[in-house]
């Protein structure tokens, strides 16, 4: 692995943390022209809005009735070996996809399969991600670790998409699934290499039940953090309609069809990179209050879609919102992993992930029906809506507006000593590990 050593990262960054950025840089690179892809490959094939729903829920429905499950195993068994098994199980996926997708017209129910298959390998990844990405840097250069990662992370994210948007265009879908299927495979070889002995692992004795109990207990011991889970649980549900359906519709009818929304998906991902750069050097005292007056521009894009506004619009409205929910993912990230004890981390971010994507399934599913009932534009303005009233809630609770960054706070006294950072999170909240929802791994 001598060619990792080309990557000028911090000389703080071990080579468990190399690896690690080294395969979410892969991994993002493929999906995030995949979810294009995949998208326009229901369209082509004959599909409407609504198999273009179905086939995004399809992906994220797993991850609801597996996330937990997910959520212990990572905790009792050395976490690379999940995190390849799933990156295994996706390649193989997008394999078969891309292969029926390129010699002929899939079958939907075919394409939605495949999807569900991706989707349950991530539903195991995304816990055991959490649990690893601090714990390949010492805690004082953990809020370092995640804006460096962070911005790896999107940067692929930013290529991926103009690429894919425009290889969609000039190849077709099917092409762009092979890549990401390659991308995959090349995280899973980058995985296996990660030093076991480097890698947390708990061996309690304890059954899945209990710990599943106990992660439940830290979950809702912290209203600051069951709150910000609930609004994501509706704002993502809203994004994932936007981009997942109603963008690439709206793309396809009115801009020119997946060029210019890849372009407009690459700015988003522009934002994020520059959105990190500023979290490198901006270090608000306020963690969670600055985060979470960053969601408030999610519900730009919506707008722009909604109003037909031109790609360069759109593509500003995905750029701003892009930057300022990275804010909120860093500071979301930096909020976890120092509250959260690293021994539970895992299973408190599989209650995180899943009540994060828990309407996810139906919002991607009845985003078709709920167009053809009350109108793209009527659809689109609710989602804007919803984003902006949930945001507005969640700043009610002074958990929110006041917890602090651990270096702003007062030097503990003689006692206890503090719980140890935890680790590592699609997307927000469950955003700071890159490959979430609809990129879980």
């Amino acid at each position: 692995m001598t060619s990792l050593s080309v990557f000028r990262l911090p000389s703080w960054a071990s080579r468990n943390f190399r690896l690690l950025t080294a395969a979410t840089v892969v991994t993002n690179l493929g999906n995030s022209g995949a979810m294009i892809a995949a998208a326009f490959a229901v369209l082509e094939s004959g599909g409407s809005g609504t198999d273009v729903g179905l086939v995004a829920a399809a992906r994220t429905a797993p991850l609801v009735v597996f996330l937990l499950i997910g959520g212990a195993i990572a905790d009792r068994i050395p976490r690379n070996r999940v995190m390849v098994a799933a990156n295994v199980l996706n390649a193989a996926a997008q394999a078969v996809f891309a292969a029926l997708v390129i010699s002929g017209s899939p079958a939907l129910w075919q394409m939605a399969a495949l999807s569900a298959v991706g989707g349950t390998a991530s539903a195991f990844f995304g816990p055991a991600s959490e649990g690893m990405l601090l714990a390949t840097v010492e805690r004082e250069h953990a809020g370092q670790a995640f804006t460096v990662y962070r911005v790896g992370m999107n940067g692929a994210i930013i290529g991926g998409a103009a690429l894919g948007g425009a290889l969609v265009a000039a190849i077709g879908p099917g092409w762009v699934l092979a890549v990401d299927a390659a991308g995959f495979a090349v995280a899973a070889l980058l995985r296996a290499f990660l030093r076991a002995g480097d890698i947390p692992r708990e061996d309690s004795g304890h059954g899945m039940l209990r710990e599943l109990r106990e992660g439940w207990r830290e979950f809702v011991s912290r209203r600051w953090l069951w709150s910000i889970v609930a609004q994501f649980s509706v704002v993502n549900a809203m994004f994932t309609a936007v981009e997942a359906v109603y963008g690439p519709l709206i793309a396809d009818e009115h801009l020119g069809g997946a060029g210019p929304w890849g372009v407009a998906a690459a700015a988003f991902g522009v934002g994020t990179v520059l959105g990190g750069l500023l979290m490198l050097r901006w270090k608000p005292r306020r963690i969670l209050l600055a985060g979470t007056l960053g969601v408030f521009p999610f519900a730009l894009p919506p707008i722009a879609l909604a109003l037909l506004l031109p790609t360069p619009v759109l593509t500003g409205a995905m750029f701003v919102s892009g930057l300022s929910i990275e804010v909120f993912g860093v500071a979301w990230m930096i909020a976890l992993h120092q509250e959260i004890p690293e021994d539970k981390l895992s299973r408190v971010a599989a209650y995180d992930i899943l009540g994060s994507v828990s309407l996810t399934p139906l919002a991607a599913a009845a985003a078709g029906p709920t167009a053809g009932a009350i109108g793209m534009s009527g659809a689109l303005w609710g989602c804007a809506a919803l984003t902006v009233l949930l945001t507005g809630a969640v700043l009610l609770a002074p958990e929110v507006r006041r917890l602090t960054r651990a270096e702003s706070r007062p030097e503990p006294g003689p006692g206890p000593d503090p719980l140890p950072a935890a680790q590592p999170t699609l997307k927000a909240p469950s955003g700071g590990s890159g490959e979430g929802t609809a990129s879980l791994s």
